[in-house]
Parts: structure tokens; sequence; C-alpha cells
């Protein structure tokens, strides 16, 4: 109660209550102004004008209040005006901010005394913080030990976020690189199958032989740099529910067709070569000798006794294996097949004479060089080169699959792996059982097997494996520890291309 409400006069306690609102004062109209008053000691207002002072002066140190009267009559105790401690005097009274904010316009108000350092840093921040929810304001302890606790629970959240995230790292990287292909295809992310529109160039020539299907197509498609993958072409004709028939031939295609184009030219008779033959690089004369006659229009009984007397076209060898080159050859309609013969054999010297080759290490070089065909890729001819002479120097068997499978007659099955048969058989071909190169060469090689065997790459190898078929990547090693990690790398892989030929 202010003392303005207590300067009135009190009412009697024993008049009735209608007589108490019917002496209420009439309403009048209230307009905001700026109150200059002392306040009332020991109020909050009081308290908020000491704070922002910080020393107290006698003059502004009220009198008493005497006893005021309740509305019923009780006395009300007069309070104590405010003393500073230090002083033990009252402080002037000054409007506070608010009162000077709803002064009337036009009237000035009273100058504000700016509060001193002491008085801020004593007051308590109006509304808080955070810590002042859960910490006394006056527990400073508490408070400078809030921000360390916070931080180190972002620090531990932080690192669970990145256990998290390494975990689901490491489980897709150990995923791609144990499942990728499977993945790239199904999702479309790996490399393409197969060639754009527009990208073909320059010619190729493919030899399709009596009775072949879609399969056997699709690989001489490949092998003759017409398609990128071995597969596409036959894919496409099982996704695009294409029967054909093929009819045996040479055809003349260009390199990086689709497969879409290479099935169109493929149906072409324009492409067909006539009274042409080709031999594959790493083929045989048993493979061979049909499609020649079929080409031809010969028997193939005349090329059978065109080659069984190798003597004939000046080769001291125990047979023409490995002496008719491969490449795409056109004859004139009225061709024999030994004349067929002698143009492969004759091509077979001009390949070694460039390559530098000795008469009298013609057949050496041959076979090594066949062997280096049927087994390695391109790229690595030379180091397959230099594992056949590291282990024919010191007397180790060389134990290469295709020379088990060429004297077992298992060469042309489409696997890469012996049987333990093809393995054991004692042959003069077989060399996991004999020690030195084969009796003869096992397949035709090209010039770049040719110059390879002749100058084989420096180093130490003397073990390899490809362990990747897809891409014909191989690992050499020079111990046998190196090389049963690489056979396990491609028995993996294997497993994980079941019909991949392995």
């Amino acid at each position: 109660m202010s003392e303005r409400d207590g300067a009135s006069s009190a009412p009697d306690a024993n008049e009735p209550l209608g007589d108490l609102f019917a002496n209420l004062p009439e309403p009048t109209q209230q307009h905001p102004t700026a109150d200059y008053s002392a306040p009332v000691p020991g109020s909050r207002r009081a308290a908020r004008e000491a704070a922002r002072r910080g020393d107290a002066s006698p003059e502004a140190t009220p009198a008493a209040v005497p006893d005021a009267v309740d509305p019923v009559g009780a006395p009300v105790p007069a309070v104590e005006p405010a003393v500073d401690p230090v002083t033990s005097a009252a402080e002037p009274v000054h409007p506070s901010a608010e009162e000077v904010r709803i002064a009337p316009a036009g009237r000035e108000p009273a100058p504000v005394a700016a509060p001193t350092a002491e008085a801020v840093q004593g007051e308590a921040p109006i509304g808080g913080g955070l810590d002042a929810l859960f910490v006394a304001p006056d527990d400073d302890r508490a408070l400078a030990k809030a921000p360390k606790k916070r931080r180190r629970g972002c620090l531990i959240a932080l690192l669970i976020i990145l256990v998290i995230v390494g975990g689901i790292a490491a489980a897709g990287a150990w995923a791609m690189n144990t499942y990728g292909e499977q993945i790239n295809d199904v999702m479309g992310w790996g490399e393409p199958k197969d060639y754009e529109d527009g990208q073909a160039s320059g010619e190729a020539f493919v030899t399709i032989k009596d009775g072949d299907t879609g399969r056997p197509v699709s690989t001489a498609l490949y092998e003759a740099g017409v398609t990128k993958t071995e597969d596409v072409f036959y894919d496409y004709l099982i996704e695009e529910n294409i029967a054909v028939t093929f009819y045996p031939g040479v055809y003349r295609l260009q390199e990086k067709m689709t497969a879409a184009a290479a099935l169109e030219a493929l149906r072409n008779e324009d492409n067909k070569l006539e009274n042409t033959v080709s031999v594959s690089e790493g083929g045989t004369i048993e493979s061979s000798l049909a499609a020649m006659a079929e080409s031809l229009g010969l028997p193939v009984e005349d090329f059978e006794a065109a080659v069984a007397d190798p003597a004939a076209y000046g080769v001291d060898a125990p047979s023409l294996e490995g002496w008719l080159f491969p490449a795409v050859y056109t004859f004139d309609p009225e061709v024999t097949a030994a004349q067929v013969i002698q143009r492969m054999v004759d091509r077979t010297r001009e390949a070694l004479t460039e390559a530098g080759v000795p008469d009298t290490d013609a057949e050496r070089i041959l076979t090594i060089a066949s062997i280096i065909q049927r087994e390695g890729r391109t790229a690595d001819f030379a180091k397959v080169s230099r594992v056949i002479e590291n282990r024919l120097d010191i007397d180790m068997k060389l134990q290469m699959d295709s020379t088990a499978q060429y004297g077992y007659g298992s060469l042309h099955e489409g696997v890469v792996s012996s049987s333990a048969e093809a393995l054991e058989d004692d042959n003069d071909w077989n060399t996991y059982v004999r020690t030195g190169l084969p009796v003869t060469p096992i397949a035709s090689p090209s010039f770049a097997a040719i110059d390879a065997a002749m100058h084989p790459e420096d180093g130490p190898w003397l073990y390899f494996v490809t362990i990747d078929l897809s891409t014909g990547e191989t690992q050499f090693s020079e111990t046998y520890e190196e090389h049963q990690a690489g056979i396990e790398k491609w028995r993996e892989w294997c497993r994980a291309n079941p019909d991949a030929g392995c």
C-alpha cells in the first residue's frame, strides 16, 4: 500500500459492506505519468535503486512511515527505510528506466544516474540463462564446470558418429571388393559392356565355323576386336529374343562395333568374303582345317594330307603345328590345299625373320611362343617368356596347363584349369610330367608372341597366375608362397564368377 493510500480516512469497521461500496470515489480518466515519488522502503523498486547507485546519501533517507490501517481496521506496521550497509544512510530517489519511458510527451524526464560497474556486476541477469535453470546464480564453481561437461559430451557424441560412419564405410569397401562386379552390374555403375554407336572404325575379320551358335560367335567377335566384351553379343541375342542362323565363312566387320551392329553386319552377305580363310591366334591345326575346307569348298581330307609331311615345306619338325601363321588369307578359286598351307608357312618364316630368329632356332622359339600365346595376354608376353626361360635354366618343370591340355586333347574345351587326368597323363607335351619344352609347338603364335619368346623381359619370376579372367590381370611371383596367394585370388574370382570358364 502506498503512502497516498494510507493517508486517506479509514472506513468504519462496523459500517455495513453496502456503504463501503457506496462510498467508493468516482472513476477518473487515467493517464500514464512518471512516478517521481520516493520508492516504498523495502520494495523491489527501492532495491533496484540501491543496486544502481551502490552508495547512499543521508538526504535521500525518508522518514519512518507511521503505521497505516488496512481496510478491515488492523494496523499495518511501519516499514523501515532501506539503508546502505556501509554508510548506513538512505539514498536519493531517481526515476527508474521504466518510469522515464512512460513520461508524457513534452515533459522532460528527470536524469537517471548511470549504474556503477559494481552494480552491474552484482545484478542478476534478467531472464537468466540455461545455466540458471539448473545451477544457483551464486554457485560460480558449478557454472564454470558446466561448459566443460557440455564439451565432453559433444566429443563423445562425435566419436560415436565417427565410429558409425567408419563402420559403414568399411562394410561398403568389403562389399565392393567382394561383390563389386555383381553390384556394378545390378546398379549400372560398372563399365559399359558394349561400345557406343559411332565408335566403329578400322577392319576386323571374323571366322564362323560350321555349326557355330550364338555363344561361340560371341567369343569370335570379341577375340577379333569387334565387340567390347566376350558375352555382350550373346547376351544381346538372349535379351532381344533373336533367333539367327550363322553361316560358316570369313566376314569383314569393323572394330569397336555394338552388338546390334555386329549382328546386322553378319546378316549382310556383302560382308562375307569368298575364297577367304583365317587362322586364329592360339589356334591349332585341328581347329583350323575344317574351317579352311568349308570356306574354300575343298574336302577336309585334302588339307589333312597337305599337313602330313612338314618336310614338303622345308620344315624340320615332327609336325606343322605352330607353323600356320595366324592371319586372314584370300585365294583364287582354283587354289589347292597344299598351296594354302605353303602360303601360311611362308608367312611364319617372315615373322621369324622380322623378330631376328635364326633358322636353326626356329622350332624352339615357335614352341616357346605358342605357350606364351596360350598362357598370357599380349601386355604380359615378355614376362611369361622370362618365367619359361628362368625355369628352363634351373631344370624346373614348366608346369603349363596349356601343354597338358594340348597333349590330352582338351585344349579347346573353353576352360582355364586342367582336369586331373590331363595333368597326370604322360605324353610328349605334358610339362607337368616331363622337364623341358614340349616336343612341338602347341598352337599358332602371333608375331607379338614370337618377338617375346626371342626377347624376354628381365626379371626373377618363376611363377605367374591370371587372377582376373575378365581383364587378364596376371600376378608374377618369385617365391612359391607369393604364388599360392595369387592362386587364392584366382579362386576367389572364380567363386564370384562361376560361369566364366574357370
